[in-house]
């Protein structure tokens, strides 16, 4: 692949700056300022579109930053960024179920879409995306990401309560809360070294240190605000232009929203893989897995409770606990195969193997078999003596300090 020439990289990365802001600025122009009437295709696309583009800049914002606070501070900082899109329509969602219960198995949809997408498409993605350019089969995981695995696996093993009582409750929100503080906690104790910024953050860096501020300010709140008046009509917009093409809503909500948040992430995590760095690619994905399963799900009881001024827990039907089996057996697989700090090419095609059979055969008998297969499938891992070694050391040194790399 050919190298980009200085000045050409020069030129993309500034255009890239541009896209991401004509996406956001369009849609707060629109709908903010104007409150233009729109059709309900356009309702759909352009608050998508918005939150494709905030999600961009915010993640470039978030590099930016690191230049300015202190370290403890940018790690809580940046994983509360690394989930804002994502965040911002799932909050929404639970916020209406309190008013209209249907809206509950919407906000449970989106939570699990977006988690089973990070494992079964993001991570597969990253590697698959840096065998097709150096024809390596494997990426070391960092060492210091034991600590995000061990986290993943504490979530994990509590998330299987939950189709069990069929409910999210705030004494879940206590828990992944709590779990959420000790990570971010024990993060921030280890030596972060300087980021090693690319692309527009690059660019942006080199402003005097005044202006630098002022525009890193700016990309966090114009964005946010973006991401604030898109969350709902967007929403809005999917259920109804399910209902009008006749496709299930459940489906739309559990994949289109999450793809439009995480899209921007699985690019730059792609990008890094084609830069020869596909460590730091699915490094950042494994954060996002663990900022996902701790902060998303435990603050949707929260709202659900806020909105409704009561403390009576969601309720989740067969299908939406089944969706949280299908996606906490998803994630002890994933944390199988990387106990070993290591992801093979093959594991890649079977953990996207399998995320997309959930497509082929969507009914719920074959989803919670296909469930039981990812336990199965983890546990002939670990009949295999290297992997029960690799995951007793993943106890052993997960909640110890490390150096940690941005």
């Amino acid at each position: 692949m050919k190298a980009w020439s200085p000045k050409a990289t020069l030129v993309r990365d500034y255009l890239l700056l541009i896209a991401a802001t004509l996406l956001v600025g369009q849609w707060i122009l629109v709908h903010g300022i104007l409150r233009l009437p729109l059709g309900p295709v356009a309702e759909t696309v352009l608050p998508g579109l918005a939150i494709f583009g905030a999600a961009a800049i915010l993640s470039w914002a978030a590099e930016l930053a690191q230049l300015e606070i202190s370290q403890a501070l940018a790690i809580a900082f940046l994983a509360l960024v690394a989930v804002l899109p994502e965040y911002a329509v799932d909050m929404y969602l639970a916020w209406q179920a309190a008013k209209d219960p249907t809206y509950t198995a919407f906000a449970a949809a989106n939570m699990t879409g977006a988690n089973r997408l990070l494992i079964g498409m993001g991570w597969s993605v990253v590697l698959l995306a840096y065998w097709a350019k150096t024809r390596v089969s494997a990426v070391q995981v960092k060492p210091a990401q034991r600590l995000e695995l061990l986290t993943l696996f504490v979530a994990t093993c509590y998330a299987f309560v939950i189709p069990l009582k069929r409910t999210l409750s705030l004494v879940d929100t206590v828990f992944f809360l709590a779990l959420f503080i000790v990570y971010i906690r024990q993060a921030s104790q280890g030596h972060v070294e300087e980021p090693g910024l690319a692309g527009p953050p690059e660019r942006l860096a080199l402003l005097p240190r005044t202006w630098r501020r002022v525009v890193t300010v700016l990309l966090f709140l114009i964005p946010a605000y973006a991401i604030f008046i898109s969350a709902e009509p967007f929403a809005n917009g999917l259920l109804h232009n399910a209902r009008r093409l006749g496709v299930e809503e459940f489906i739309l909500i559990q994949w289109v929203a999450p793809l439009a948040s995480e899209s921007p992430e699985f690019i730059v995590a792609i990008i890094f893989a084609l830069r020869n760095n596909p460590t730091a690619g699915l490094g950042t994905l494994i954060s996002s897995k663990v900022n996902q399963w701790t902060l998303l799900v435990g603050m949707l009881p929260l709202v659900y409770a806020i909105s409704g001024a009561h403390v009576q827990p969601m309720m989740l039907d067969a299908r939406q606990a089944e969706e949280m089996f299908l996606t906490a057996a998803q994630s002890v697989l994933g944390l199988v195969v990387l106990a070993n700090m290591s992801f093979g090419l093959g594991e890649a095609v079977m953990l996207f193997a399998l995320f997309i059979l959930q497509f082929v055969f969507p009914s719920p008998v074959i989803r919670t078999l296909l469930a039981f297969g990812y336990l199965g499938v983890a546990l002939l891992y670990l009949t295999r003596r290297a992997f029960r070694t690799s995951l007793g050391e993943l106890f052993r040194y997960g909640w110890r300090t490390t150096p940690r790399s941005s």
